[in-house]
């Protein structure tokens, strides 16, 4: 698998951008990585990066040829993956994309118990947002996405999709943690704590107030939903989380209301991959995992 091993320096330098660069990120001389670079070009029959004054940038060829590498490594990974489930000894590794949502409690432990029967299997996590989730698909840099509300759609596999309301988060001890549900005007007499606009549930609290004629000013605005349920903890402030970021095991000392769905309707929390792709038996065991645990 020799050939491996010029793809990986292809792609260290479209990452770094120049050739100096990305030598040090591979450990090889500048001028040996310049060398094996023209080299694959000649071999290939034409350039595939161009050659600018402050470093080097794929041209269209080598869009597609870095496009044919990852499709390369990717089936690559499946059969590795096909070859130990012959041997009755699953392994390989599962990239997945999800919501910060999904960090605190669910993640972990759904990660936990597929480990717990098939230790030769290992994951990265990266946390998108409902973009960037669907991005990391079409580049083949996670292999599931798991998000809340993805903002387009267009090349996303569904896989499992499950209704998730918005929920308000406060201290126990807060005037409306009592409450069975919350309409949207209760809250804005509150300090509100939101997460940054380009989450789904701050665009779904949005577009409420939107209909109401108001407007949300948040007094704290985070990227961090971790953030937002602490900040939540203290005083007479209300955040909004989805429920499978939330536990009550694990925070007993605040309070979750669900808010009406005649005010906030809720959102859809979606399991999928890129669409047309063939997924590692890996990934395709714990996507199925996962869709029988993700509550509703």
């Amino acid at each position: 698998m020799r050939h491996l091993k010029i793809y990986d320096m292809i792609e260290a330098v479209h990452r770094a951008g120049s050739i100096r660069k990305a030598a040090e990120a591979t450990n090889i001389t500048a001028s040996a990585l310049n060398r094996r670079i023209q080299a694959f070009e000649e071999e290939f029959g034409s350039e595939i990066f161009e050659r600018l004054p402050r470093g080097m940038r794929l041209n269209p060829a080598g869009e597609l040829l870095l496009h044919h590498i990852r499709v390369q490594r990717q089936d690559l990974s499946r059969v590795h993956s096909q070859v130990a489930d012959l041997s009755g000894v699953r392994r390989g590794h599962v990239k997945i994309a999800c919501s910060q949502a999904l960090l605190p409690y669910f993640l972990p432990r759904q990660i936990s118990i597929y480990r717990a029967a098939f230790p030769g299997v290992t994951f990265s996590v990266n946390v998108r947002d409902r973009i960037q989730a669907e991005r990391d698909l079409s580049n083949f840099e996670s292999d599931l996405a798991l998000v809340f509300e993805p903002a387009h759609m267009v090349d996303f596999e569904i896989l499992h999709v499950v209704h998730q309301p918005i929920m308000a988060v406060m201290a126990r001890d807060h005037p409306l943690a009592g409450r069975a549900e919350l309409r949207l005007r209760e809250c804005l007499d509150y300090d509100l704590v939101l997460p940054a606009a380009r989450f789904g549930v701050r665009a779904l609290l949005d577009s409420a107030a939107g209909r109401m004629g108001r407007r949300l000013e948040p007094v704290l605005e985070t990227e961090s939903f971790e953030f937002v349920r602490h900040y939540a903890g203290y005083g007479q402030s209300i955040g909004f989380q989805i429920p499978v970021g939330l536990s009550e095991e694990e925070r007993p000392d605040l309070a979750y209301v669900p808010m009406a769905l005649r005010d906030v309707a809720g959102g859809q929390l979606y399991l999928g991959h890129l669409r047309g792709r063939s997924l590692p038996v890996a990934a395709l065991k714990f996507a199925s995992q996962v869709a029988a645990a993700v509550p509703s």
